[in-house]
């Protein structure tokens, strides 16, 4: 004890954490709060709201299909987005933590490099590589393969390809991370008792590294949903998603209540994707990858 303090004391602690709770109050919690409010007020025209509370931007967005089908294509494109970014992730992950290369952190580096480019300029590329005077249209036609250009660009698939591109990398990274704390010692045990190659990951490795593996689904996906800049680049009118719409109605139609009625939308739905993960898993191993 040093004057009346202790150790551990709990007025330390909440002296220390005050500015982050703070930071957090001021950035994070008020403009929600401001947000939410905002949905009840009266939208007259563009540019122009009134304070009187109302509850029909919510009844709006409720009883209106158009904002349902932009909502579930969200979900839709950040499912199947999530799902390929597992598949495609799974086995380089698995590869950098079983490899006996010496200079393992070279690969890990490499997975890294990518986020050295501007995110921007990495989705503007896939424009020269899908579009009809891209990379692949140009090959295909010069070998003969097809006779006029294909349309990858402004589509669903071009989205999910961008997306795939930019989210990838967090998707191995959480599985190595899940992978590289696993006990190779059981491994060996599972091999001693009579197990293959395949039994033991079977067994073994493929169920301790589920974690990893849902953490990396949870960030693909909430990346994916909340998405503005890819569909912007990549997608047309058509495939638009629902950040899309949220910017359309804010900066578009200058409908600011409706604008940020949808956007509570979208946060109560990532968040509520994120609450269950944190319920059945826990959000420390996405906090591991993310530090990796």
């Amino acid at each position: 004890m040093t004057k009346g303090w202790k150790l551990y004391d709990q007025r330390l602690a909440w002296i220390l954490v005050a500015p982050v709770l703070l930071l957090l109050i001021l950035l994070l919690l008020l403009p929600i709060a401001m947000m939410t409010v905002y949905t009840f007020f009266t939208f007259v025209t563009a540019g122009v709201e009134s304070a009187v509370l109302t509850f029909d931007n919510w009844k709006e967005f409720l009883t209106d299909s158009y904002y349902h089908g932009f909502l579930w294509k969200t979900v839709r494109v950040g499912a199947i987005t999530a799902v390929i970014c597992a598949i495609l992730g799974y086995f380089p992950a698995y590869f950098i933590w079983a490899t006996t290369f010496r200079h393992k952190w070279l690969l890990l580096l490499l997975l890294i490099v990518p986020f050295w480019i501007s995110f921007t300029i990495r989705t503007f590329s896939w424009i020269h590589i899908l579009g009809e005077q891209g990379l692949i249209n140009v090959v295909l036609i010069r070998l003969g393969v097809i006779s006029e250009p294909l349309p990858m660009l402004y589509t669903e698939g071009a989205v999910i390809m961008g997306l795939l591109h930019f989210l990838l990398p967090y998707m191995i990274l959480n599985v190595y991370v899940s992978l590289e704390s696993i006990d190779r010692t059981l491994i060996a045990a599972a091999r001693s008792m009579g197990c293959t190659s395949a039994q033991a990951f079977r067994e073994v490795t493929l169920p301790l590294s589920m974690p990893g593996l849902g953490a990396g689904l949870l960030l693909c996906f909430v990346l994916a949903a909340g998405s503005y800049v890819t569909p912007q680049l990549l997608g047309g009118s058509r495939d638009a998603l629902f950040g899309n719409l949220i910017y359309d109605t804010i900066m578009g139609q200058l409908n600011w209540p409706m604008g940020a009625t949808l956007s509570i939308v979208l946060f109560v739905l990532l968040g509520a994707a994120a609450a269950a993960y944190s319920r059945y898993m826990g959000l420390s191993q996405i906090m591991k990858g993310l530090s990796a």
